[in-house]
């Protein structure tokens, strides 16, 4: 044979078992692909997921301080819901020290109190609690101003020298030897009956967490044996227009005592303000978390002598004394943005970017890694050819061989389209050529039985049967 005869059946396509055993081969090797791919995405995602999050440092004094222990809850609170954000809590040997390591941005989170020398990029989150002035005079005893208390020598229940700087400053009494011998500290335990005796103390002042006082009942049992007075600031109001730390507080009607009732209507006082803070770095998203946490697990927040127990949205004015935290302050004025929200025209790029790549992916799969279906088109070829050899067949035999080859195309056809290697592109040409074809051979049949024997051209042929 000639090197330049191509060899039989050379541009003839594959068969079609082979066409169907070829894109099954393909539909597998593309669905291990896409299994890969979604693996890698789903990995890229956790990895993300990680990424996303945080862990803040919260500074605490010692570690059995109320920021140390307020901070313990916080961080299994955190832990318990899954949340995004872990804390990690650095010990220091007192308050004071925990809030310069904030202020020396050493820290994301720290807890003041309001009449602690506030960092300039603090930041609130929270009102965590609330401490109260109770201005006590012995039995029936009221004291009608403060001008009348500064005369009076003062104990001040405490247990550090904060609590006697603050009583001093809102009642502007200078430090010195005449200050400091009329404002006096005593341990906060101190029994009244004992401060009140004789040439005792003319009054007594004790500042304690509004939501402990709730609990502690030793002043209904000091009722109860000889009495005492709690008196209200008639200057609430001045004193908290000069000090701005300084908070507007009301002492509700048998708090102290329900029987008797002490107080017996709702006072007027003051008081000071427990803080959350974050530095103003902290993104709006992470502070808002942050919030969304502290103010749907409240109950688990609070400590064992009820340390924040009621805890509170932060102060969002423009004029509070800490500013809110823009992120906290959306939570509070219920203006967080929905995930939708946020990421909608990420989402809308996402969608369009893998329309695009699923567009990619679908080409590549039919163009490159798949074998194309034949079109239906193309079987009007075959078709057509068979028609063509109908005017030669001079027998029925050679008429029947020609039908047979026809339904076989036909078949062939039905079958492709089943399993998608022959496409409906072009079927109707099929249809027609089929018709077409089907009654000329009909036609030529007709023809040959009519003129069995009167013309020497035509042979019939019968083809015998085996009984």
């Amino acid at each position: 044979m000639s090197a330049d005869v191509p060899p039989p059946n050379a541009d003839k396509p594959p068969a079609r078992s082979q066409v169907v055993r070829t894109n099954r081969r393909q539909v597998l090797l593309f669905a291990g692909l896409t299994l890969i791919l979604t693996v890698a995405t789903v990995a890229w995602g956790g990895r993300s997921w990680l990424r996303n999050s945080e862990t803040l440092v919260f500074a605490v004094g010692d570690g059995n301080s109320l920021e140390a222990r307020f901070a313990g809850k916080l961080a299994a609170v955190l832990k318990n819901t899954n949340s995004r954000l872990r804390l990690k809590i650095v010990d220091h040997s007192d308050s004071a020290k925990a809030l310069a390591a904030f202020d020396h941005k050493q820290a994301d989170l720290a807890m003041l109190r309001s009449d602690a020398k506030v960092p300039p990029r603090a930041r609130a989150l929270a009102i965590l609690e609330h401490d109260v002035l109770l201005l006590i005079s012995p039995g029936s005893k009221k004291i009608k101003s403060l001008a009348e208390l500064r005369k009076k020598k003062i104990a001040v229940l405490a247990d550090g020298e904060n609590n006697a700087a603050f009583v001093r400053n809102a009642l502007e009494i200078s430090e010195g030897p005449d200050g400091n011998s009329r404002v006096q500290v005593v341990p906060s335990n101190s029994s009244l009956d004992k401060l009140f005796s004789p040439n005792g103390y003319g009054a007594a002042i004790a500042i304690a967490h509004a939501s402990t006082l709730m609990k502690d009942k030793r002043f209904e049992q000091y009722a109860r044996h000889g009495g005492f007075t709690v008196n209200a600031i008639d200057e609430t109001k001045a004193l908290a227009r000069r000090n701005p730390w300084i908070s507007e507080e009301t002492l509700p009607t048998g708090m102290l005592s329900s029987s008797p009732a002490i107080p017996d209507d709702d006072l007027d006082t003051i008081g000071l303000q427990w803080l959350l803070v974050a530095q103003s770095k902290m993104t709006p998203t992470t502070a808002g978390d942050l919030a969304r946490a502290i103010y749907e697990n409240k109950t688990e927040l609070a400590l064992e002598h009820g340390f924040g127990s009621r805890i509170e949205p932060a102060d969002t004015d423009k004029d509070a004394f800490v500013i809110a935290h823009p992120g906290a302050a959306e939570y509070i004025n219920d203006d967080t943005k929905s995930f939708m929200d946020r990421y909608s025209d990420l989402l809308y790029l996402a969608a369009a970017a893998l329309s695009v790549i699923g567009s990619i992916f679908a080409g590549i799969y039919t163009k490159i890694t798949r074998v194309a279906p034949e079109k239906a088109s193309e079987l009007a070829t075959a078709i057509l050819d068979v028609g063509e050899r109908i005017e030669h067949a001079n027998s029925l035999d050679a008429l029947e061989a020609l039908q047979d080859e026809l339904e076989e195309i036909l078949r062939g056809a039905v079958v492709g389209l089943r399993d998608g290697t022959i496409s409906s592109d072009g079927l109707d040409t099929f249809k027609l050529g089929y018709q077409f074809v089907r009654d000329e051979i009909g036609l030529r049949r007709a023809h040959l039985k009519r003129h069995a024997g009167h013309e020497d051209n035509v042979v019939v042929v019968k083809t015998a049967q085996s009984a």
